[in-house]
C-alpha cells in the first residue's frame, strides 16, 4: 500500500516561513521521483519543485518563482521529503501537494518540467496561507 502525506501548512506573515513535511510510505526512496505542487483558487495546480532519486545519486529543480526562497532536503531512512520555504509572499498562498510517480522517472522532473500525470500518487494537500 502507497500512501502519500504532506504536512507543516499555515498561516504565516508575508517574509516569514514554513518547512513543509511529505512522507511516501510503500515506495523506496533511492528509486522514486517526487514533486511538490501547488493550486490557488482560479488557477491551475503548478509545479514547485521536483526531486529524482535513484541508485545514480538525485537530482532537483525549482520553479523560477521560488528559486532562492524554497529548498528540498529529504530523510531517506524515514522516507521523508521536505519543503523549506523562506522569505513567503502572499503569491506563495495556495494549497501544497506532494506527488510521487511510484518508480524513478527523470522526465517527471527535468530542466523544471513536471508533467503531472506522471505523478501517480498524491497527498490530500496541506494550505499554506500568506498574509500580507
Amino acid at each position: 500500500q502507497v500512501q502519500v502525506v504532506e504536512s507543516g501548512g499555515g498561516l504565516v506573515q508575508a517574509g516569514g516561513s514554513l518547512r513543509l513535511s511529505c512522507t511516501a510510505s510503500g515506495l523506496h526512496f533511492d528509486d522514486v521521483t517526487l514533486g511538490w505542487f501547488r493550486q490557488a483558487p482560479g488557477k491551475e495546480r503548478e509545479g514547485v519543485s521536483c526531486i529524482s532519486i535513484s541508485w545514480r545519486g538525485s537530482r532537483a529543480y525549482y520553479a523560477e518563482s521560488v528559486k532562492g526562497r524554497f529548498t528540498m532536503f529529504r530523510d531517506n531512512a524515514e522516507n521523508t521529503l521536505y519543503l523549506q520555504m523562506n522569505s513567503l509572499q502572499p503569491e506563495d498562498t495556495a494549497m501544497y501537494y506532494c506527488a510521487a510517480t511510484g518508480r524513478y522517472d527523470d522526465e517527471a522532473c527535468s530542466s523544471g518540467r513536471t508533467p503531472q500525470f506522471k505523478y501517480v500518487y498524491w497527498g490530500q494537500g496541506t494550505q499554506v496561507t500568506v498574509s500580507s
